[in-house]
């Protein structure tokens, strides 16, 4: 099976030892994304909902330079830092995604990168 790097400058730099993507085979796995502006790479904290816009849009660039679309995601992970933010976050989902809808868990953690409210990453399968 081949892998290979996914990077674009459209999405914020990793800031560890990981990369933006990987795709091994057609699936392609995107690192949890935060609300950095991928120009500044300073935090996007006006609000819940512009932090989580600002996630599905790093996302949706890591995706577009996999090859893909929001419709090729099979499966989201999302990390908040309080449940209530829960019922905005599918407020914005759906600004993004259409049924069927990829599954998805999601979890309120203790602390999340930068103390972020949110974070999510995604596994998304392409058409061979």
């Amino acid at each position: 099976m081949q892998k290979s790097i996914i990077h674009t400058d459209k999405a914020p730099a990793a800031i560890g030892t990981y990369s933006q993507a990987v795709k091994a085979g057609n699936t392609v796995y995107i690192s949890g994304q935060i609300p950095l502006d991928p120009a500044s790479m300073e935090l996007v904290n006006d609000s819940f909902e512009a932090q989580a816009t600002r996630v599905f849009d790093n996302m949706g660039a890591i995706i577009e330079a996999a090859g893909g679309s929001f419709a090729d995601v099979v499966k989201l992970t999302i990390l908040l830092s309080d449940m209530e933010h829960f019922p905005l976050v599918n407020e914005v989902m759906a600004r993004y995604f259409n049924e069927p809808y990829p599954a998805r868990a999601a979890y309120a953690v203790k602390q999340l990168p930068k103390n972020v409210d949110i974070e999510v990453e995604a596994i998304m399968v392409l058409a061979d």
